[in-house]
């Protein structure tokens, strides 16, 4: 989207065991994997994301909003919201929500396309849906009004 204000975009793909996280450029044109952090309970997380944040100098926070295939809300897309808000609040950043449907599986059939082991896409997979993500942000498709 062309007409978005600049700064670093930091995404994230909220997992029970690991957060993907990937970030743009300042001008918010390119989507790049960039970490992922192995939860460690809501404060650590989010202490931990903050740290990345800060260290990107990023100006805005996705996440990946989940639906249910009736494309309603459920109980992880509650927890996402709560945890978005908990993210705002401490980090003092906005948070938008982007609708994550099927990043997962399509980061998991880019990495089996490229060739990659089991073991490599257990290490990338969620990075990678954090880039998908973020592009869908970026791209302003699947972005949630919430």
């Amino acid at each position: 989207m062309s007409n978005q204000p600049a700064g670093r975009v930091l995404a994230l793909d909220l997992g029970h065991k690991r957060i993907g996280v990937a970030v743009s450029d300042p001008e918010r044109a390119i989507a790049q994997p960039l970490c992922v952090i192995a939860c460690a309970g809501r404060d650590q997380d989010v202490a931990a994301i903050g740290q990345v944040a800060v260290a990107q100098e990023a100006t805005l926070i996705v996440l990946g909003l989940p639906r249910r295939t009736d494309d309603t809300l459920g109980p992880e897309a509650a927890k996402a919201l709560a945890f978005g808000k908990r993210l705002g609040r401490v980090l003092g950043l906005p948070v938008a929500y982007v609708d994550e449907w099927e990043t997962t599986v399509e980061a998991q059939e880019l990495l089996i396309s490229g060739g990659a082991s089991r073991a490599r896409r257990r290490q990338v997979v969620d990075k990678l849906a954090a880039a998908l993500i973020l592009r869908r942000f970026l791209e302003g498709r699947g972005v949630e009004n919430v």
